[in-house]
């Protein structure tokens, strides 16, 4: 880092702190995935976590600088290849999702691999994303460029929630603690909606 911002910090502790918690959660999968936020008075620029390093040991100062490009602009790791493509298109599609989280969380990702899986309205946790949530149903492989990163993206249009088919979830919102709160109650409301449908009654739907 060289003479970062006030904001630039507080940024970079918030977001080492959402990959931190996201990993005590059994949110995150390995090595995969990836959080980014726009730094605040730097537009164009985002920080991202480094590839190669576990979500438990991520410190401020090892988040990568990148600009809309997808390009490096600061840091002293790279940044796994699909990063990018995913995050670069959400972002610039989205000018509202100044933090873009995307995960492999098992319940969640559960339901991406079910034929048709939606995220029911049968919690109360659920119904926070009531309206807010899309699904992209084709499976295409790894996001290893622009046209992929921005054909899944395009689905999420004015939802903060995309179901990535046979893959995983894409979280977006207007800060790391927005995002965050709706990355952990969507794991919450998917959590039951699995348990309950393994007993293999009916879901109560809620009117």
């Amino acid at each position: 880092m060289t003479n970062p911002s006030k904001q630039e910090l507080e940024a970079r502790v918030d977001l080492a702190a959402a990959l931190r918690w996201a990993d005590r959660l059994g949110l995150g999968e390995g090595i995969c995935n990836h959080f980014s936020v726009e730094i605040p008075g730097r537009p164009g620029h985002f920080l991202i976590n480094p590839q190669g390093l576990h979500w438990s040991e991520v410190t401020p100062g090892d988040l990568v600088v990148v600009d809309a490009a997808g390009r490096k602009v600061e840091g002293r790791y790279g940044v796994e290849p699909t990063a990018f493509f995913i995050h670069g298109a959400m972002h610039r599609s989205k000018p509202s999702a100044k933090c873009v989280l995307h995960t492999h969380m098992p319940y969640a990702t559960t339901l991406t691999v079910l034929h048709g899986g939606r995220l029911e309205w049968a919690s109360q946790n659920s119904l926070k994303f009531f309206g807010r949530v899309a699904y992209d149903d084709n499976y295409n492989g790894l996001a290893l460029d622009d046209a992929e990163g921005e054909r899944m993206c395009a689905q999420a249009k004015a939802a903060d929630v995309l179901f990535l088919a046979n893959h995983g979830i894409i979280v977006s919102g207007p800060s790391v603690a927005a995002a965050f709160d709706d990355l952990y109650y969507l794991e919450r409301a998917c959590m039951l909606q699995v348990l309950a449908m393994g007993t293999g009654q009916p879901l109560r739907m809620i009117p």
